[in-house]
């Protein structure tokens, strides 16, 4: 019985993971977009419903960064609600904000022990 039980639980897992996996959108922003295609999220609400299979998930979100943490991680916000991404100082190119202004960011969830974070990928003013 715990044999049977073991089994049903990994396949479930494995399809789940795989599911997630065939429906991510590739990182250049091509691929299918019809009926049946799963979207990226696109708010901090999105996310955070997601469930746990989706480490790596690309993710676009536009909203403000409200507060810089320490250590290349700061506090973003939409309309949904709030959320930490983690910026490289690399990812700036020179870019300036602050709470007033709106950001596009493309980036990765970063699913941890410390809660869903964004990895940022790259940051734009609107």
């Amino acid at each position: 019985m715990k044999k049977s039980a073991l089994t049903s639980l990994f396949f479930v897992i494995t399809a789940t993971s795989l599911s997630v996996l065939a429906n991510t959108t590739p990182p250049n922003g091509g691929g299918f977009s019809g009926p049946g295609a799963t979207q990226i999220p696109s708010t901090v609400r999105e996310i955070k419903n997601l469930g746990v299979f989706v480490d790596d998930t690309d993710v676009t979100l536009t909203g403000v960064i409200t507060n810089a943490l320490g250590n290349e991680k700061y506090t973003f916000r939409d309309s949904t609600g709030e959320i930490i991404v983690e910026i490289d100082n690399d990812k700036w190119f020179g870019l300036k904000v602050d709470p007033n202004t709106t950001v596009i960011i493309n980036g990765e969830i970063d699913k941890g022990f410390n809660g869903t974070s964004v990895d940022v990928k790259r940051i734009q003013a609107k």
